[in-house]
């Protein structure tokens, strides 16, 4: 996928997951800042070489990837005096969804790295640019055994179609060079994927990417609904489906290998399908198994235990596409098996509108990299697993933007671990969130949806066509809410706040054990910054859809996760809405009544930074 203006160049303007085709939003929305440099000791790099340091060779490679035959469209990035007596480590990377090899993002990357002295092969992803065979959610059987192909190249174990080799890579052995990747969205799960097959790869670093494809696309957040599908994210998710299909109006005279059929045309059958399924607006057991099965299988959450290559994950805090949530899943499961393993939460993802990366944020589409706190995280990243710079400070565990901050050089906090509850509100049954358990007051509230949308969050396409977006909004009468205090004093809010609720709804009640998930109750949280005047801001445009697994017991709602902060004086609002027009939601009419009281009353836990 792409950054939030990642997308694809042909539609100019940006799905942000690192081919941003807009030029005036960065393509691949690298900004990341400088800050703290100074405090983590991480080493300043020499001023970049000029352009005329490297030289550039077009090549095309002849790879066997899902059964197909197809050639992958690449560029050679060659440091000037690198050669077999004085080798260099290399860098692969690719385009994300939409894009190619010659995006503003994913080319700078090779000319950044080239001037760095380091060996550059960028290429354009399976069926993308000039690229042939099927598109296929960077399969690691396919997109990653593709990208294996061209680290044998590296390696000295194949050569291009024309005859070129490299055997000016610097090896660990005979056939295993020495090689990173780097690239963001579709290409950067596909370094993942790639590092699952093949365990050459020495160092990775994927950015604003995905854990599990059946949570971005149809995301269920209430804690153990494992196979109780969740609320389609129809915008997002039709907007990459038309992008891939409609391939030939943005590559002409398409490789015979990249067409599939007339009801598949570019994409992998088991892709379609599963697009087909979520646009039918019904999750029959049969078919959802087969959904959740193939979304599974092509998402790291099913093969992170085969990658074993130091990882540093880039996530961006704009991100309704690929929210914060992933990249922590990604990161708790490689830390537990013991993959080395660092995060960043960046400012940038695939949302955030028009305006690109914050000042002094890494952005990709300049490749200012030493000017950047996450540049300089990547190429000490790279310094260390690559240059084999043993005394490399890498940085911390964890490191996270703060956009409240205004010294440059403040801009990131940095952690030793992502922080935990500090905060516990209760929800009263009179609308208020309070402190204490014993200050709630008994009371019912109910709302009910209508048979159309009636919440806004987002339009999540509106920054890939260019339009600024409308103001998040609810409607009366179909949303309850409950607010703070005024804070006394600033409150930091770092990571997915977590709530537990019970609701009465007779109406789902009788749909509980349809043999359609589609019948359960959809409901959506969210939280909200109230300001003194009043003004409500939907921190980062970001909800919880949540698929109740049994409406007849509670249960707990994990919120993607922010970085935020409550300034004094301002109120935290929760809401849960019953519907969001970015989402697909319910099917009929089903009222909801949540009853409060002293004994029994709903939870909402803060993650709070400084606790």
């Amino acid at each position: 996928m792409t950054t939030g203006r990642y997308l694809p160049v042909g539609i100019r303007v940006a799905l942000t997951v690192e081919v941003r085709v807009s030029r005036r939003v960065p393509r691949f929305r690298a900004p990341l800042v400088l800050a703290l440099g100074a405090a983590l000791a991480l080493p300043l790099a020499p001023p970049a070489p000029a352009a005329d340091t490297y030289t550039l060779t077009p090549l095309k490679f002849t790879v066997r990837a899902g059964g197909r035959t197809c050639t992958v469209d690449a560029d050679l990035y060659r440091p000037a005096g690198v050669d077999r007596d004085h080798p260099a480590p290399a860098v692969l990377g690719t385009n994300g969804f939409g894009g190619s090899k010659s995006d503003g993002s994913t080319d700078t990357i090779g000319k950044a790295f080239a001037q760095r002295g380091y060996v550059s092969l960028i290429y354009s992803g399976l069926g993308f640019g000039r690229s042939g065979c099927l598109v296929s959610l960077d399969d690691p059987d396919i997109d990653g055994a593709a990208a294996s192909q061209l680290v044998d190249f590296l390696g000295g174990k194949r050569a291009a179609d024309d005859g070129t080799t490299a055997d000016f890579v610097t090896r660990d052995a005979p056939g295993d060079p020495r090689v990173g990747m780097i690239g963001g969205s579709y290409g950067g799960a596909v370094q993942l994927a790639t590092a699952a097959v093949d365990h050459r790869l020495d160092a990775l670093v994927p950015m604003i990417t995905w854990n599990d494809l059946a949570y971005s696309l149809d995301p269920n957040n209430a804690v153990g609904s494992s196979g109780v599908p969740g609320a389609f994210k129809w915008q997002w998710t039709n907007g990459f489906y038309l992008i891939g299909e409609g391939q030939p109006l943005l590559q002409p005279a398409l490789d015979p290998s990249r067409i599939n059929s007339l009801a598949c045309l570019h994409f992998v059958t088991e892709a379609c399908r599963t697009v087909h399924t979520l646009n039918s607006g019904s999750y029959p057991a049969d078919r959802t198994a087969e959904l959740l099965a193939f979304a599974h299988r092509v998402s790291p959450v099913s093969y992170l235990h085969r990658v074993r290559t130091p990882t540093l994950l880039v996530q961006g805090q704009a991100d309704t596409l690929f929210n914060l949530n992933e990249a922590t899943a990604t990161y708790r499961t490689l830390k537990a098996q013991g993959t080395p393993v660092k995060m960043i939460w960046q400012s940038w993802g695939h949302s955030g509108g028009l305006t690109g990366p914050a000042a002094g944020e890494l952005d990709l589409s300049r490749g200012n990299l030493e000017t950047s706190y996450v540049g300089r995280r990547v190429l000490a990243w790279f310094d260390r697993h690559l240059r084999g710079r043993a005394d490399v400070d890498t940085g911390p565990a964890f490191a996270y933007y703060r956009d409240w901050i205004t010294d440059p050089d403040r801009t990131y906090a940095t952690a030793s671990r992502l922080p935990a509850t500090g905060r516990t509100l209760y929800l009263s049954g009179d609308g208020r969130l309070v402190d204490r358990r014993g200050e709630v007051a008994a009371g019912s509230r109910r709302y009910t949806n209508w048979l159309i949308p009636t919440s806004h969050s987002e339009s999540s396409l509106s920054g890939l066509i260019g339009v600024p977006d409308t103001p998040p909004r609810d409607t009366k009468g179909t949303y309850l809410d409950w607010t703070s205090e005024p804070l006394k004093r600033p409150l930091d809010v770092v990571g997915a706040p977590r709530a537990t609720l019970k609701v009465v709804s007779p109406k789902a009640e009788r749909t509980q054990n349809s043999a359609d998930a589609a019948d359960k109750l959809v409901l959506f949280a969210k939280l909200y910054d109230v300001a003194p005047d009043g003004t409500r801001t939907l921190v980062r445009r970001l909800v919880a859809p949540v698929r109740v697994p049994d409406v007849t017991k509670s249960f707990t709602v994990t919120l993607p996760g922010i970085v935020h902060r409550y300034q004094a004086g301002h109120r935290l609002r929760f809401v849960i809405a019953a519907s969001d027009d970015a989402y697909f939601g319910n099917r009929g009419i089903k009222p909801v009544t949540v009853i409060s009281g002293p004994r029994n009353t709903g939870v909402l836990r803060l993650p709070v930074a400084g606790s």
